[in-house]
């Protein structure tokens, strides 16, 4: 599943366009077709066709993992691509459709834009209201006002390990377990951790390998590592991270790889006590 580092990734090409794609940011949808009904969470087919239709995207950016167009009118699009969603255009003149495509977004010079999605997972909503979706997200990681003190109260309000917690969105919103792992080695605590163990020291400590992380990941346009997420070569600069067996980047002990709450969790069993 994409985290922070990816969705930012791709909200930047849609805004800024890349090589030979156009930017989304500014154009104007003149139809939309929906292929796979369900990949709408709201509203209808029908309903979200013709409420986007003739809208120009004003904004495009991201919260947590969700990306974000806000529309002219004040209408706001989330998309959250969750396992294998993605967003290809396709020139004119136009092939025919990938049997993958979920949702295609037509504009008057004859582009368009699929949202493709082989598993079927991801998930689109069109809202007045955005809280009614991201409401319940924890704080960014990356926002300069997030401080420190604030992170650390958080930790001391919480019983849970450190590995779910930062994984659940509700704490902190974008984090995944790809960057969970890689900043829980940077700031050397192991993953079992309670986080109300933490002293001050330690939670400075794991916010500023957070944000290291993530901008790392954000500089090289996110990690790929299937079929779906492009452009991105943070996988090769993995420190613990899919590395099980190898030795330690720090001490050379061989990385470890246990289930910590159902999810493949990478530590240094030396350098993470």
């Amino acid at each position: 599943m994409p985290e922070l580092p990816e969705v930012e990734t791709i909200a930047r090409w849609l805004r800024e366009g890349r090589a030979a794609e156009p930017p989304l940011l500014g154009r104007t949808f003149t139809a939309v077709e929906v292929r796979w009904p369900r990949t709408l969470a709201a509203p209808d087919p029908a309903t979200f066709a013709q409420r986007l239709t003739g809208r120009r995207v004003l904004e495009i950016g991201r919260r947590g993992k969700f990306l974000r167009w806000v529309l002219a009118e004040g209408r706001v699009v989330l998309l959250h691509l969750r396992m294998s969603g993605d967003l290809r255009w396709q020139p004119p003149p136009t092939a025919a459709p990938h049997p993958h495509d979920r949702l295609v977004f037509h504009f008057a010079d004859g582009w368009r834009l699929a949202f493709n999605d082989p598993r079927k997972f991801g998930r689109v909503w069109l809202v007045e209201d955005e809280t009614s979706v991201l409401g319940d997200l924890g704080p960014e990681p990356l926002d300069p006002n997030f401080s420190a003190e604030d992170f650390y109260a958080r930790l001391q309000a919480s019983r849970a390990r450190l590995k779910p917690l930062l994984l659940d969105q509700r704490f902190l919103a974008g984090l995944g377990n790809i960057y969970t792992d890689e900043a829980l080695f940077q700031a050397g605590l192991h993953p079992l951790r309670p986080a109300h163990t933490l002293t001050r020291a330690e939670a400075e400590r794991l916010l500023s390998a957070i944000r290291q992380v993530l901008q790392a990941g954000i500089a090289h346009h996110g990690a790929s590592i299937d079929w779906v997420y492009r452009g991105g070569d943070f996988q090769n600069h993995f420190a613990v991270y899919r590395r099980a067996g190898q030795p330690c980047p720090r001490c050379s002990t061989p990385i470890q790889r246990h289930l910590v709450g159902q999810r493949g969790t990478h530590f240094c069993p030396h350098c993470q006590r």
